[in-house]
């Protein structure tokens, strides 16, 4: 983590501290002071937020750049690989999603990827060809321009037996990965993976610049019921500090507002705080999953608040 000169020290390493007229008019100062409260985010698309759309066949998977970048005013999304889980190994489909994405301006930053295999098995053959079932979208990344594919950290076993699966699973993966320019991200997506600690150890001990997270806002439900209720919660706000460390993107989970537009299970500003803090500097996720809003208007609702969290940081 890098430390922040504070603005007080800045001005006195600078020999700057005498003459307060001077000072408070120095235009070194004044852009200081304003470089300082830059915060560098840009807004993504994650194509879950239109998952119902997508599974009812009311939009192609090839207009969800076209959709981002013209019904939301959004210029880079992150795709999901359930919507094109055959077409990982088809070039010219890729191609064409590349080519889509181009003339729209968008730009492509991860594929989110699921049902390729645990990669905390306890079973070393089946890890194995969890790992290998991976390869194909590290290839489509590649070939996508993405910087990144997101994975699960899921297995089945104790806390500690998961997770040095994990572990294993997640530096054989990386270190294919690495050929490919790719980084290989975990997100906190149920499970062990939802305690911060626990992956934050994960992630420290695979020990690869090109292995990390991508921390959301909202996944922090260790384990459910059969009716989907959670049972163990992991504190929200402090699994954020644990895993934003290692983070190369950052999903801004949302549900429900209150009427003054303000997702009434996170506090933005807690966690866009949280995120500077972390010296993050890349895209914030818009992923809506509520049910109250259409899909729309819960992504217009969950970008209009972002805008607004983020301008007042």
């Amino acid at each position: 983590m890098k430390t922040n000169t504070t603005r007080r020290s800045f001005i006195k390493q600078s020999g700057l501290l005498a003459g307060s007229l001077t000072i408070a008019s120095s235009p070194l100062l004044s852009a200081c002071s304003n470089a300082m409260k830059t915060v560098d985010f840009k807004i993504s698309l994650a194509q879950w937020s239109l998952h119902k759309t997508l599974f009812a066949g009311k939009m192609s998977h090839l207009d969800f750049a076209k959709v981002a970048k013209k019904e939301f005013g959004i210029s880079a999304v992150e795709y999901v690989s359930q919507f094109f889980k055959d077409k990982a190994k088809d070039k010219d489909y890729i191609n064409q999603m590349k080519q889509i994405a181009a003339d729209h301006g968008v730009k492509s930053l991860l594929i989110m990827v699921d049902g390729e295999g645990e990669l905390g098995d306890n079973d070393t053959a089946k890890r194995t060809q969890a790992v290998e079932n991976h390869y194909q979208w590290i290839e489509a990344a590649q070939q996508l321009d993405c910087h990144s594919i997101r994975v699960n950290a899921a297995g089945l076993g104790t806390a500690e037996e998961v997770q040095q699966n994990a572990i294993e699973g997640l530096r054989s993966l990386s270190t294919f990965a690495k050929d490919y320019d790719i980084n290989v991200i975990v997100e906190n997506h149920g499970g062990y993976s939802s305690n911060g600690q626990w992956l934050n150890k994960v992630i420290s001990t695979v020990d690869m610049n090109n292995c990390g997270t991508l921390p959301d806002f909202g996944n922090f439900c260790i384990t459910r019921d059969e009716n989907w209720n959670c049972l163990e919660d992991y504190d929200r706000y402090q699994g954020m500090k644990d895993i934003m460390p290692f983070a190369k993107g950052v999903s801004a989970k949302s549900h429900d507002f209150d009427k003054e537009g303000n997702e009434i299970h996170s506090d933005f500003a807690k966690m866009l705080k949280i995120v500077k803090s972390a010296g993050f500097k890349g895209y914030i996720g818009v992923e809506y999953e509520g049910e109250k809003l259409s899909e729309y208007e819960g992504i217009k609702a969950t970008k209009a608040l972002l805008d607004r969290t983020i301008a007042s940081l």
